[in-house]
């Protein structure tokens, strides 16, 4: 009878995990306004999981039902196009089966190291970790809940003394995007765990980290859906999840979000409808006065984006977010000689409304908002393998440490 229970537990744990046999990916390729027109159309439809829109090119994954009626819709209205990824579940799999190669930092006192991904425990463990080791240095701090009772973990970074200009660093708003809190808390382990090596960015900046700020669906990615996005709070429709990085309260549902809430880019019923961007914006307006840069990473595309989402207009000070950007990637690529553009959200990529850099900068006064859209170009997309979180992290770092010098004043 135990072993009976055990295998229907066993079942229903593993039918529970979404699986993506067949799904492909295709990248569109919209030569004139028409095709664009066209795509956005397609994407506020909701059939279809549209990973990445550029100025280039749409990546859009179809499932296995949904795939001759993408290539129809394509084709129909002559918008050249091409398969990237063959099978999803594929490349899920291989992703997760990729031998593990020991290549960063480790330590004895928590779990986390930068040669896999962890699931948010992992990462909790290693906030508090830091702060019970460096005392001096690190606080480590629950802001709130989110939706299913997870902490909301802010860790500042201070050799304390008078406030000091300071950075605010988040990420893991979008779930699937595991490149971004891997990343965050390898800036955080570098600025604490290697001060010697920098001790100006402890001593002339105060930071803020909070490095999941979308825990639950961070961890239901792991646990459940992949290529899961929003959070897990149900809808009135019935579907589960708003997009946080369309919640904010800075011309919110003003393009580029949908009002129907099965849908990936669902903005919510109000701005700052859901707790976990509510915790963001009051961590920041408590410390608005300190804070001079806010970055939010993400992945994919290879960007460093400026405010405006909203609008196509440039903000009257793009020249000095632009100078900062440029050099910021100019130190990222002289590692491995990765390129980034450098542009505004709605420029580089389409408008989206309610964003987090853009409430950062034009409701919360912070001048220099950034977001990271990290490693690749589309080639593994979500799935970048555990064994180029080094090297993301590592040239990434070089980046932060310009905008943390320049924030300091002491831009090289």
């Amino acid at each position: 009878m135990k072993v009976l229970v055990f295998l229907a537990l066993f079942g229903l744990a593993f039918a529970s995990v979404k699986h993506y046999n067949g799904f492909q990916v295709f990248r569109a390729l919209p030569k004139e306004e028409a095709h664009w027109k066209a795509i956005q159309d397609l994407e506020n439809g909701g059939n279809f999981d549209f990973w990445k829109i550029s100025g280039k090119h749409a990546d859009i994954m179809a499932s296995p039902t949904r795939i001759e009626v993408l290539r129809n819709f394509l084709e129909e209205r002559s918008i050249p196009y091409e398969r990237i990824v063959p099978d999803v579940e594929d490349m899920i799999t291989k992703a997760a089966q990729e031998p593990k190669v020991s290549q960063g930092p480790r330590s004895t006192r928590y779990a986390l190291t930068w040669d896999n991904y962890y699931g948010f425990d992992t990462i909790k463990e290693f906030c508090f970790e830091l702060a019970a080791s460096y005392p001096q240095m690190v606080t480590t701090t629950v802001e709130g809940q989110s939706h299913e009772g997870r902490d909301m973990i802010l860790v500042k970074i201070s050799n304390g003394g008078a406030a000091k200009p300071a950075v605010f660093v988040d990420g893991g708003i979008h779930a699937r995007e595991w490149i971004s809190p891997a990343s965050v808390t390898y800036f955080m382990r570098e600025l604490v765990e290697n001060y010697a090596a920098h001790p100006e960015l402890v001593n002339n900046v105060d930071w803020y980290f909070m490095p999941v700020i979308n825990p639950d669906g961070y961890q239901f990615s792991h646990d459940s859906d992949r290529l899961w996005r929003k959070n897990r709070r149900p809808n009135e429709d019935g579907c589960r999840g708003t997009d946080m990085n369309r919640n904010f309260g800075f011309h919110w549902n003003e393009g580029g979000s949908s009002g129907y809430g099965c849908y990936d880019t669902y903005h919510g019923g109000a701005p700052f409808s859901e707790v976990e961007s509510q915790v963001v914006r009051d961590v920041i307006l408590a410390n608005a006065d300190q804070i001079q840069a806010y970055l939010t990473v993400h992945s994919y595309g290879q960007y460093w984006l400026t405010p405006w989402g909203w609008t196509s207009d440039y903000p009257e000070d793009y020249p000095e977010l632009f100078a900062l950007a440029s050099d910021a990637v100019d130190a990222l690529t002289a590692v491995e000689g990765t390129r980034y553009t450098i542009e505004t959200s709605t420029n580089a990529l389409y408008m989206a409304t309610g964003g987090s850099d853009d409430w950062a900068k034009g409701g919360a006064g912070v001048k220099y908002s950034y977001t990271l859209e990290l490693r690749d170009t589309g080639f593994y997309g979500f799935q970048l393998p555990a064994r180029l979180i080094m090297p993301t992290a590592v040239e990434t770092w070089e980046a932060i440490k310009v905008v943390g010098n320049f924030i300091g004043g002491m831009k090289k």
